[in-house]
């Protein structure tokens, strides 16, 4: 067991024991977004899904989650269920009664995995506030069978986040690296990745880069074609080792709005599409 609680090794059937790709919301966050004239719904992004031969969803900040219905729920999850996808959930914040309504969430989705953030708009704890606040709840997750994955990103230190997890010291709690995030707040990417290998419950697979203004009068930082950019995917595999451990990784996209809307679905349906085989090439034992 690594110290975030993760069991290494394969299934009694010789497969790896819960490692698999999958896609997030962020995989088509365009078409789910009002900016495109006809909004794809939550049930069709998972048929697409589906649609690439991908069995997990991560539903990241997705915003209606949160006001669904029980019934509402279900029908998600029944559709989960007959396209053969499974779910992950995401959100923001960790106040306590927050995260008992996503954990309820995600045991109406059958989702065993809630990736968060510390902070919201209205809501930037301390560390020391976010350690009780997160053992208030995490007992209830444990018996739950959800883990709670904090998400490296500019707004909180990953030393911060670190030293959190490493004082609450359940397997319940860990982190979903995302190395392209911390890059705002001048933390290097590979720095973190060795930083929080031990702690990773979660992978966030998106590239980034940096491309110069025109006249040279600065940089744009955003996202790239994976395998195109600055994302150390070997280095981040090697010290994260996802396949033995059984972490999941979850394609993203930065893809900034080209031109027009045909072009932008374009582009984000060939970014997905190119991620999910950029990761089968890499990762040949992982479903």
């Amino acid at each position: 067991m690594n110290a975030a609680g993760s069991v290494e090794g394969t299934a009694p059937d010789g497969s790896t024991a819960g490692s698999a790709i999958g896609l997030s919301s962020y995989a088509y966050f365009w078409q789910l977004s009002d900016r495109v004239s006809t909004p794809i719904t939550l049930v069709q992004a998972l048929q697409r899904t589906a649609d690439l031969g991908v069995h997990l969803f991560q539903i990241c900040d997705y915003e209606p989650l949160a006001g669904m219905t029980e019934a509402q729920l279900d029908a998600v999850a029944r559709a989960a269920r007959e396209l053969g996808v499974r779910l992950e959930v995401g959100t923001k914040g960790i106040r306590p009664e927050h995260l008992r309504h996503f954990l309820a969430i995600c045991l109406r989705l059958d989702a065993h995995l809630l990736r968060t953030m510390f902070r919201t708009p209205e809501h930037a704890p301390s560390p020391d506030e976010a350690e009780r606040l997160l053992r208030d709840v995490l007992g209830e997750f444990e018996r739950a069978g959800v883990s709670i994955a904090i998400e490296t990103y500019e707004q909180v230190p990953t030393r911060d986040v670190l030293r959190v997890v490493r004082n609450v010291g359940s397997p319940s709690l860990g982190i979903c690296l995302d190395p392209g995030n911390v890059v705002a707040a001048l933390e290097s990417p590979i720095k973190t990745i060795d930083a929080v290998a031990p702690y990773v419950l979660n992978l966030h697979v998106k590239d980034f880069a940096f491309a110069r203004q025109e006249g040279w009068v600065g940089f744009t930082y955003s996202g790239a074609r994976l395998g195109e950019g600055l994302l150390d995917y070997d280095h981040m595999i090697e010290a994260v080792r996802p396949v033995q451990r059984g972490i999941n990784q979850i394609v993203e996209h930065w893809l900034p709005w080209p031109r027009t809307e045909e072009e932008t679905v374009r582009l984000e349906q060939e970014w997905t599409a190119h991620s999910v085989e950029f990761l089968r090439e890499r990762n040949p034992a992982v479903e």
